[in-house]
C-alpha cells in the first residue's frame, strides 16, 4: 500500500532573497526526519576584532583589543582622556546586539546629553552594517536592529531609568561622574539575564563606586588601566604641554589614571581609612 505524499519544506537563500520551496515524496513515517531550521536572525560574523575592523571600520590597538575580546562578566576600564573608551564600548555594544538576537544593551552616563553623544558614535558605526537606522519607538536615545536587538541610552537620573530588565550588556560611560544612586539602580537589571557589566572612566578622586570597585572590588572584576603614555595616538610633546598647563595633580588624574585626593580635604582618604577600626565599640548616649 502506497504511503500518502508528505510535504517537505526547505529554505534557500539566494542573493539575500528567501525562497520557500515545497516538494512531495513518499516517506516512511518512522524514518522521516525533520529538516533543520535555518535561522535568518543570527548572521554569520567573524570574531569581534575582525568584526569591528571589517564591518565597523575601526582599527583597535592592543589595549582596546583586550577589552573587546574580554568575556569577563564584570570589567572596569581606567583609562586616559581621549583614549577611545566610548568608541570601544560602542563597538562592543554593536557586536553584542548584532550577534545576539533580541538582546538589550544599555548605556548609562552622567547626563542625557552624554548618553546621546555616545549613541551618535554607535549609530555612525551601525551605518556601515547596511540596515536602516531607527529608534525602538519607546526611548528617545535608542537604536533598533533588524534582529530585534535594542541599544538604549539612559538619562543620568536614578528616578527615570527604572523599568528595564533582562539586560544582556550594561555599559557605564564616564563612570567616575555617575552617581552611586544611579549605579545601584541599574545593577539589578542584570539579575535575570546574568548579563555583563562594564564600567569605563577616567578617575575623579578617591570617592564613589568607580574608585571603590577599582581599589577594593573582588577578583572577579577584570581591570584594565591605560595611561596616556601608553596610548599610541597621544604624543609625548602634547603630554608635556598638558602637564605644564594643568598642573601635576590634574595631569596625573586626567592622563595617568591616578586617583588623587581632593584639594579641599585636610586629611587624605587613605589616612582616614587607616584610622577607622571596628575594634572600638561606638559610644552610646
Amino acid at each position: 500500500m502506497a504511503l500518502p505524499a508528505l510535504p517537505l519544506f526547505e529554505v534557500r537563500v539566494l542573493r539575500g532573497v528567501v525562497f520557500t520551496g515545497v516538494w512531495f515524496g513518499f516517506l516512511d513515517p518512522v524514518r522521516a526526519v525533520r529538516k533543520p531550521e535555518v535561522s535568518l536572525l543570527t548572521p554569520q560574523v567573524p570574531g569581534i576584532v575582525e568584526f569591528v575592523r571589517s564591518r565597523l571600520g575601526f582599527e583597535p590597538d592592543a589595549a582596546q583589543i583586550a577589552v573587546l575580546e574580554s568575556t569577563a562578566k564584570q570589567g572596569i576600564l581606567n583609562c586616559s582622556r581621549q583614549w577611545g573608551k566610548s568608541t570601544v564600548s560602542a563597538a562592543k555594544a554593536l557586536h553584542r546586539a548584532y550577534t545576539v538576537p533580541k538582546s538589550l544593551v544599555l548605556v548609562a552616563s552622567p547626563t542625557e546629553r552624554q548618553s546621546a553623544e555616545w549613541m551618535r558614535k554607535a549609530r555612525d558605526m551601525a551605518s556601515r552594517l547596511g540596515f536602516p537606522l531607527r529608534g525602538d519607538g519607546d526611548n528617545k536615545i535608542s537604536l533598533l536592529l533588524p534582529n530585534g536587538s535594542r541599544i538604549v541610552g539612559l538619562p543620568g537620573t536614578e528616578a527615570t531609568i527604572r523599568g528595564f530588565s533582562a539586560v544582556s550588556l550594561m555599559l557605564v560611560d564616564a563612570a567616575s561622574r555617575v552617581s552611586d544612586e544611579l549605579y545601584l539602580a541599574i545593577r539589578p537589571m542584570l539579575a535575570v539575564s546574568d548579563g555583563t557589566l562594564w564600567l569605563m572612566s577616567t578617575p575623579f578622586g578617591k570617592r564613589g563606586f568607580f574608585y571603590d570597585v577599582w581599589s577594593k572590588g573582588s577578583a572577579d572584576w577584570m581591570r584594565v588601566r591605560v595611561p596616556a603614555t601608553e596610548c599610541p595616538r597621544i604624543s609625548k610633546d602634547f603630554l608635556e604641554e598638558e602637564r605644564e598647563a594643568m598642573g601635576e595633580r590634574w595631569y596625573r588624574q586626567e592622563y595617568l589614571c591616578e586617583f588623587v585626593d581632593s584639594t579641599s580635604g585636610v586629611f587624605g582618604r587613605d589616612l582616614v581609612e587607616k584610622a577607622i577600626t571596628k575594634d572600638v565599640e561606638p559610644l552610646e548616649f
